[in-house]
């Protein structure tokens, strides 16, 4: 079948070379060229009464980022210890099992491991962070610009102390904080190059070992069970890291506020112009002396902005009419695909270890802590009499720990409140009270499977002292299904409707409601 154009692949490679522009070189905002008036009036970068017109820093803008360093730091460094633990047992067992059958190939693979974990192990421990200085640290890992302009800020009030200004804090006082988070936010830096350093290594340890498992045509169950439990090890502890680095790279308002001060100021422009990591990766316009030689000779020889948009021009001109059409298609079509392939890298993770074991589903309930993982909800459930109003409706409230894969478990109460017999006679009244705990198991899509076991007072009562009486409580349990159905709310995360089956109410007597139907909503 004929091309709808003659010059299809054309007009392919120049749709590659539009994607590539707008992905690598963003636009360029136009800077307003001042007049010659206005430059006498422009403050220059030694112009302290400029400087310092900025406005007061926020209080307690140091004591908080010592308290976000310091606390991300200490989860850091405590899960880093807790993961070279673990890896170093898995290998351990692994040894074991791999000397079982092939002792020399065993005693070489892991002559050295130990040593390499006990190393790290030291290094997390004792490591600290380098005297401060205005020079950015070597960049290892991904480039995070938050923390880059965080360490570049404060580096440039340490070298600017006349800016520090801010209300009840005498300047000896801000001086004194600001060195204490610096040296804190230098320590937490330092122990992020360290987890890179644990990841390199533990990657390179895994690859000798994968290696040498090849080699067998068939190995024990256990030891492609350590085997898959060290993969899974590896990502999860990268999902960790990263978690960290965004609780770092999200400022709150009251760091963004003092960010927005420190960049009106002129002279802080131009000290992120020569001292910030992204200085001393790739010279910034504006300021010739933060280019570095080594890197101006790796650089060269690369396509510039202007080269790449000529190149781009010339290969639609070749085209001829229609081209601009075919072209957007082309590149349409290849940003469906760029969509694809990063949905896909987001599904295997950022430590890649799933690529490896297509049957490991991640948890991603496991790199939560404890307060992140619990769930507030509650629940309603009506009870008739007659067919014209209700007469008691129990109103619930739970406490429910996800345990991954949309699986909940918990507890919770419920009080019985009564509203009358009918329109003629409405009262409110307790009716009763009950204890839960349940237990919730993903199905497929939205359906889960539910179940729980609960204590019920289903007598009135005037005062707390009546439902003491343990004998006039009553067992229910309870199993059936449960739909979730998504809601737009700030308020609420979900729906769920319930339909339940209290197989022990033939036991009592006066025999309760069998089937239940419950609304509940999660906050």
């Amino acid at each position: 079948m004929p091309r709808p154009y003659p010059h299809g692949g054309l007009y392919s490679r120049a749709a590659l070379l539009i994607l590539l522009f707008v992905c690598c070189y963003p636009p360029a905002r136009a800077e307003k060229t001042a007049s010659p008036r206005n430059a006498q009036k422009a403050p220059t970068a030694q112009s302290t009464p400029a400087d310092s017109a900025t406005g007061q820093l926020p209080p307690g803008y140091f004591s908080r980022i010592q308290d976000k360093t310091s606390g991300i730091d200490r989860q850091l460094t405590r899960r880093t210890e807790k993961y070279l633990k673990k890896i170093a047992r898995r290998e351990e067992q692994i040894h074991q099992q791999l000397a079982a059958i092939d002792p020399a190939a065993a005693g070489n693979l892991f002559s050295n491991s130990a040593a390499g974990y006990a190393s790290l192990l030291k290094k997390i421990k004792t490591d600290s962070a380098a005297p401060a200085t205005t020079a950015a640290p070597p960049l290892k890992g991904e480039y995070q610009p938050y923390t880059d302009s965080l360490r570049t800020s404060l580096s440039f009030l340490q070298q600017n102390p006349q800016l520090l200004n801010s209300a009840g804090k005498t300047p000896q006082q801000l001086q004194a904080r600001l060195q204490t988070a610096t040296g804190q936010l230098q320590q937490l830096q330092t122990h992020l190059g360290d987890a890179c350093d644990v990841e390199t290594f533990v990657n390179q340890r895994k690859q000798q070992i994968k290696e040498c498992l090849s080699r067998y045509t068939t190995l024990p169950g256990g030891l492609s069970k350590e085997y898959k439990g060290l993969t899974q090890d590896m990502y999860y502890y990268s999902q960790q890291v990263q978690q960290y680095k965004q609780l770092l790279n999200d400022p709150d308002k009251l760091e963004k506020k003092a960010m927005g001060l420190l960049s009106q100021t002129p002279a802080f422009q131009d000290f992120m112009k020569t001292h910030s990591q992204l200085a001393s990766l790739f010279g910034l316009p504006g300021n010739a002396s933060n280019i570095n030689p080594s890197t101006s000779l790796a650089l060269t020889g690369l396509q510039t902005r202007d080269q790449l948009q000529q190149t781009i021009q010339q290969q639609i001109s070749a085209g001829g009419s229609g081209a601009m059409q075919a072209m957007q298609q082309n590149v349409d079509a290849a940003q469906s695909q760029l969509s694809t392939l990063k949905d896909r890298l987001e599904k295997y993770g950022a430590g890649g270890g799933n690529i490896e074991s297509p049957d490991f589903k991640p948890n991603d309930q496991k790199t939560k802590t404890f307060w992140n993982r619990l769930e507030l909800g509650s629940n309603f459930q009506t009870s008739r009499t007659n067919y014209n109003f209700p007469t008691v409706t129990d109103i619930g409230l739970s406490l429910g720990y996800r345990l991954g894969y949309h699986n909940v478990i918990g507890v919770g109460a419920s009080y019985k409140i009564g509203w009358g017999s009918g329109f003629n006679h409405i009262a409110l009244s307790s009716q009763g009270v009950g204890l839960r705990s349940f237990l919730n198991i993903h199905l497929k899509g939205s359906l889960s499977a539910t179940g729980g076991f609960e204590y019920n007072y289903q007598t009135p009562f005037t005062s707390l002292q009546q439902i003491t009486h343990l004998s006039y409580w009553t067992r229910s349990g309870l199993i059936g299904l449960s739909k979730t159905v998504s809601v737009n709310s700030r308020l609420l995360k979900k729906t769920s409707l319930q339909l339940l089956w209290d197989f022990l109410s033939y036991q009592q007597v006066p025999r309760t409601q069998p089937l239940l139907f419950r609304i509940g909503y999660t906050f």
